[in-house]
């Protein structure tokens, strides 16, 4: 069975840092694309940041840029995303979703991971004094 599980959201205060992690198990991360996704209640599903398999190139969205770093390990079948300088804004259920022949222009839309996607059951994060 292909499976994300992730982990590392809980509450934690603005100004604050959280490390969420995407462990695989079933398959191999090292040839897939991981995007993280997160989703406000009331909002749409918003992409944050990708990270593709060749050369772990990245790309951010705007409202996380210079503050959300995404990396792999694909030792551990593991891909992380390190949240640093936390908003109120950043609450949300955060996803992560791997999947292969992605393109990193796209990445940070929902539309681009249709190729056998592999998508987590998400882990809250709260950002709340």
């Amino acid at each position: 069975q292909s499976q994300l599980v992730e982990s590392g959201g809980g509450l934690v205060q603005p100004g604050g840092s959280l490390r969420l992690s995407c462990v695989a198990s079933g398959f191999s991360l090292r040839n897939h694309a991981v995007g993280w996704f997160r989703q406000a209640p009331g909002k749409e599903r918003e992409g944050i940041s990708c990270i593709l398999s060749t050369g772990s190139r990245t790309k951010y969205a705007d409202s996380v840029k210079g503050r959300f770093t995404v990396s792999r390990d694909n030792a551990k079948n593991t891909v992380y995303l390190q949240m640093d300088s936390l908003k109120p804004d950043d609450s949300a259920t955060y996803f992560c979703v791997a999947s292969r022949s992605l393109l990193l222009s796209a990445c940070l839309e929902t539309t681009e991971w249709t190729y056998e996607p592999v998508w987590g059951q998400g882990t809250p994060v709260t950002v709340s004094s």
